[in-house]
């Protein structure tokens, strides 16, 4: 045989090997790249980013050198490419992904402290499209760095994807590539007046709260959710989801207690572990690596070491809130649900993405350097336990604005720097740098994190200093190169379309709803109620006030529920002597936070107890001296609210149902009740005949239940109290510690009750979480 016929086919198979194995296809300026049996890639036409073909593969140029480097290989694993491209990255670079942007909407606002402008004007008047940058996104993306955008309103999903697109496009086209990490606070959350049709879609499918997940009792359910949540937010653009709050309600009357998944740490942290596998999970041709890949979204859990303790159940965001105590010893117990929960997945992604530490100062709780600084710039906090002890390399970040100077103590948007207040904004980024935290919350400027780093510098020497600041890089750019943001972060605007809000999420979504509402009293079996009866459905009265922001809303009476969708169930009517049945539909106490600028200005110290119920109530057994005090706006540290009064926003709602009482003569009163705190039942519940409670539902989802369509199945996640004094009494550090209130027939509404139709559920989920949960 030939000689030269024979090297030909001993050549052949590199040949082959050699040939082109990738496609390519075109949606507009996006380019779609197919590699057979490799990773899909997309890139933006307009960026200047080529193509580069090794071994047949193709890959994305993103530093436009020419030339395949490591962390451009999607062949090579996660850490050597994000340790490559640390290595890559400017000083200057560095700082920016270590900024996590304040709130952007699309398209922003014209004015307010989250206001752009579009070729410096308002959207409104820029003919601009409302998926274009904004002039700030692009000068925070480009001139500091920014690559983790946090994204609140989006005006439909297709906007969402289009803008997605724009600012993936933009930074592509700039330095290194590093796509942008886009992120959201939780979005499910249902709308109360909407109606849910089977077959029909929405703008994102809606779920329970926190607390509604947790009232299942069921974490394969809240797993359902974190796995269609993720998908609908990366159809959305969003890789990075700023929850789980997993802080344990040890104190009832905390603000933030809706957000949580109840008291108890066990269930705290089983739920938090199904919602992190659900959210971070990829799985068949979605995954990419070790269960990450494109279905996969970072899970940011919070808030480290647990938020739930503020005394007297006030907030950190505030000054007046800033202090967690702990009078019942038991910090170690809020850690459950990370170190059981979220640092021990079932699913291959192993442990939680990121971290949030709370704003609270852990009162006397940092045995090594007895230093009371806010949890973000606690070394002991973040290093000794959070790293050391509990073994966790992901990212930790800030909450938002604790860098931020404190203007005045009772202001949600005031720079929340407890304990700090002194120092620098340079200095408290160093602090922060230095207790082992990677990333800050709610800054777009990168000059702080530079003057941080000289500071390190001149303490410690540029080595020491640039390796400090390339472990925080690898750490963040790990979730963006797990969820394959560097291969393809590009949306299919059809299939967002298609997949944000589809019927088969926006029907998971509805049958968790009736899943968490709890039966709570069910007198002479009332319920189920007869369709097609007469009901009566008092007027809600909200009389004037302010949002969390400070920003005033105007009294109105309205329906508190869709009456139209009522009508589809019953026949309603005005007047309570034509009716079967009377409907109540009410909201947990609402009070004013725990402090007060009038009492201030009047020569008081501001605080006031925050109550659990409705009419006045007076704290004559509260403390006399607070366990923990002192603000540089302040001149004085005892924070007692002894003897000082507080009647809650809603009193209203109380009146709602003895007025109803008094008018149905004996007739039934129904109560659904919209529980965002525990609260003292003892005020309305002998004036009903039945109570539901739900925590976040859309109306139907109640009737649904009072109608029998569905039968109550959940259980409360939370204690209600007997009355103020339980609650003044109870510590707040320590769950489960409340004497609770038994109604009139017998039943205690304590953690884990619940009725359906048959009684008191007693069931495989109540046998497991009624026990005490175990230590850490």
């Amino acid at each position: 045989m030939n000689k030269n016929y024979l090297l030909l086919l001993a050549l052949l198979p590199a040949a082959v090997s050699a040939q082109t194995k990738w496609t390519e296809t075109k949606n507009g300026n996006i380019a779609f790249v197919s590699n057979k049996g490799g990773q899909s890639l997309g890139y933006s036409t307009t960026s200047g980013v080529k193509i580069l073909t090794i071994d047949g593969l193709a890959f994305k140029d993103l530093n436009k050198n020419g030339k395949l480097d490591k962390y451009e290989d999607w062949r090579l694993p996660v850490d050597v490419r994000a340790k490559d491209l640390a290595s890559k990255m400017s000083v200057e670079q560095i700082a920016g992904l270590m900024l996590y942007s304040r709130h952007q909407m699309i398209p922003a606002a014209p004015v307010g402290p989250f206001a752009g402008f579009y070729g410096g004007k308002p959207f409104a008047e820029s003919g601009a499209n409302p998926f274009d940058l904004s002039d700030q996104q692009k000068q925070f993306l480009e001139k500091d760095n920014v690559r983790h955008v946090l994204v609140t309103s989006v005006q439909s999903p297709e906007v969402a994807a289009k803008w997605s697109n724009n600012a993936q496009a933009f930074v592509e086209g700039i330095g290194l590539g590093i796509p942008a990490n886009n992120s959201s606070d939780p979005r499910h959350g249902t709308v109360a007046t909407a109606e849910y049709n089977g077959g029909a879609g929405g703008a994102i499918s809606m779920w329970p709260g926190s607390l509604g997940m947790a009232a299942t009792f069921n974490p394969a359910e809240t797993q359902k959710f974190g796995n269609i949540a993720a998908q609908e937010y990366r159809a959305l653009g969003i890789a990075t989801a700023l929850s789980p709050q997993v802080d344990i309600s040890t104190d009832p009357r905390w603000n933030r207690v809706s957000g949580t998944f109840g008291e108890d740490p066990q269930l705290a942290a089983d739920m938090a572990r199904a919602y992190i596998d659900g959210f971070q999970t990829s799985t068949g041709t979605k995954e990419i690596s070790g269960g990450w890949g494109y279905n996969s979204v970072n899970a940011m859990v919070k808030h480290w070491p647990g938020g739930g303790a503020g005394e007297g159940g006030r907030d950190a965001h505030y000054g007046f809130g800033k202090y967690a105590v702990y009078p019942g010893n038991n910090f170690n117990e809020a850690l459950i649900p990370f170190t059981q929960g979220a640092f021990k997945l079932a699913g291959k992604t192993g442990m939680a993405a990121a971290v949030m530490p709370y704003y609270t100062i852990s009162f006397n709780q940092d045995t090594k350097n007895h230093e009371n600084v806010a949890n973000n710039y606690n070394k002991y906090i973040i290093t000794d336990l959070l790293r050391n002890k509990y073994h966790y390399d992901g990212v930790v970040c800030t909450d938002w604005l604790v860098t931020g100077d404190e203007t005045v103590i009772n202001s949600f948007l005031s720079g929340k720097s407890w304990g700090m207040e002194k120092a620098t904004i340079a200095e408290r980024h160093y602090k922060i740098l230095m207790a082992g935290v990677d990333q800050f919350g709610g800054n777009n400027d990168m000059a702080p994190v530079l003057e941080a780093y000289k500071m390190g510098v001149k303490d410690h020497g540029e080595a020491f200093m640039r390796a400090r600041f390339e472990q925080s890089a690898v750490r963040l750019l790990r979730g963006s190169f797990r969820t394959g943001l560097f291969e393809n972060p590009y949306l299919d605007v059809e299939v967002t379309k298609k997949t944000v809000g589809s019927p088969e999420f926006m029907k998971a979504g509805y049958e968790a709803q009736l899943k968490s509402i709890v039966m709570l009293k069910n007198k002479a079996n009332v319920l189920p109620l007869q369709t097609g009866k007469t009901v009566y459905v008092p007027k809600k009265f909200t009389p004037a006030g302010k949002n969390f922001l400070g920003m005033p809303y105007p009294e109105k009476t309205e329906y508190p529920v869709n009456i139209e969708t009522v009508k589809k169930y019953f026949k309603v009517t005005e007047n309570p002597d034509e009716a079967d049945y009377a409907l109540v539909f009410i909201a947990s106490p609402i009070g004013h936070g725990g402090y007060s600028e009038d009492d201030a200005k009047s020569g008081g110290n501001g605080y006031l107890p925050i109550s659990l119920q409705y009419g006045k109530y007076t704290a004559e057994t509260a403390r006399e001296t607070s366990i923990a005090g002192g603000d540089p706006l302040e001149s004085f540290t005892n924070r007692s609210y002894k003897g000082k009064s507080e009647t809650s926003t809603n009193v209203t709602d109380l009146a709602m149902v003895t007025d109803t009482y008094a008018k149905m003569k004996g007739k039934p009163v129904i109560v659904s009740v919209n529980l965002n705190n525990p609260m003292v039942f003892a005020e309305l519940e002998k004036q009903a005949s039945a109570i539901i409670a739900d925590f976040g539902v859309q109306g139907q989802a109640s009737l649904d239940i009072l109608t029998g369509k569905a039968e109550p199945s959940a259980l409360l996640p939370l204690q209600m109290p007997l009355d103020m004094k339980v609650v003044e009494a109870q510590f707040e550090d320590v769950p489960h510690d409340m004497k609770c209130y038994t109604d009139s027939e017998g039943h205690t509404y304590d953690f884990g009750y619940g009725l359906n139709w048959k009684g008191v559920i007693k069931d495989a989920r109540t046998a497991k979480y009624s026990k005490p949960a175990v230590k850490p």
